[in-house]
């Protein structure tokens, strides 16, 4: 893994530290998503409360476990200003369980408003400060390069949208970029994963700090994801369909330990008892790591 550190600043890329984790733990994301329907489950109110203790509950069972769990920011920042003082409460106690933490707020601006962005969610006296955060990319790439360049000073990872697991967004994602001499372009989705290859293979001072996420249910693209040279953050198992199995052909030649299956709801929905999360998030890891070999 020495090749994922700088040595002229010595960060640890963010890839590095991630297959860190997974070596010691098993190929899991582990989702903490506290949506109305799962606290009412949980016997939990609709509130700022029910989702701090949600999301407390979900650290306690998943600290060693899994190697990264992922707060979904939409859930605690519908309950306003106390709905995010739960999330930093969140954040807080994942960093404290050794767990890698993704904040999973797909932000994505331009200039001094994307700055801003990064700063909340990467810089390491924010109380929002998180291992990574997703991103989504449609105002270009380049765009991003505030968040980007901050991940790369810290450690830190920014994840980026490129093959979602939802159904909608395929016909943008799949749509054909212009190329040279009347030569048809790659797909966008191409494209982008091409331009985060860039990135992690010398357009940033740290490599592995860019990530993406591709959705498991997804059929190949045409590019090869063993030269992503970042973290690929997979949703789509469990309730949407996704298995270990085709997550291990999906993925077949990527680098040991770079490779993230999310699961959320076929894990939380074990909840709430903490024993019974546990045993749910081990034995989703446990399929993963025999698959992903």
């Amino acid at each position: 893994m020495t090749e994922l550190i700088h040595e002229a600043t010595g960060v640890e890329g963010f890839a590095a530290r991630v297959a860190r984790a997974v070596a010691a733990t098993g190929p899991l994301c582990a989702g903490i998503d506290p949506s109305e329907g799962l606290l009412g489950e949980w016997g939990l109110p609709a509130s700022a409360d029910g989702v701090r203790t949600f999301g407390l509950r979900c650290i306690e069972a998943f600290a060693g476990e899994v190697p990264v769990v992922k707060p979904q920011v939409a859930f605690f920042e519908r309950w306003g200003a106390q709905g995010m003082a739960a999330l930093e409460d969140v954040l807080a106690s994942g960093r404290d369980a050794g767990l890698l933490v993704i904040a999973d707020a797909k932000r994505g601006d331009i200039g001094s408003t994307m700055a801003a962005y990064a700063s909340a969610w990467l810089d390491p006296s924010s109380p929002l400060a998180a291992d990574a955060v997703t991103v989504a990319p449609y105002l270009g790439l380049g765009a991003l390069q505030p968040a980007l360049d901050l991940a790369s000073a810290t450690g830190r990872g920014v994840i980026v949208v490129v093959r979602s697991s939802n159904p909608e967004g395929r016909s943008l994602q799949e749509a054909r970029t212009q190329g040279t001499e009347d030569v048809v372009g790659p797909a966008v989705e191409d494209m982008l994963l091409g331009e985060i290859a860039s990135c992690n293979h010398g357009g940033l001072a740290t490599p592995g700090s860019v990530g993406a996420v591709i959705g498991a249910t997804r059929a190949p693209s045409a590019f090869d994801l063993a030269d992503l040279g970042g973290v690929i953050l997979a949703p789509g198992l469990g309730a949407q369909g996704g298995t270990a199995e085709g997550a291990a052909a999906l993925f077949a030649g990527c680098r040991p330990g770079s490779v993230l299956p999310s699961a959320s709801r076929s894990i939380l929905s074990a909840g709430p008892d903490v024993a019974d999360l546990r045993a749910a998030a081990r034995a989703e890891c446990q399929a993963l790591g025999d698959a992903l070999v």
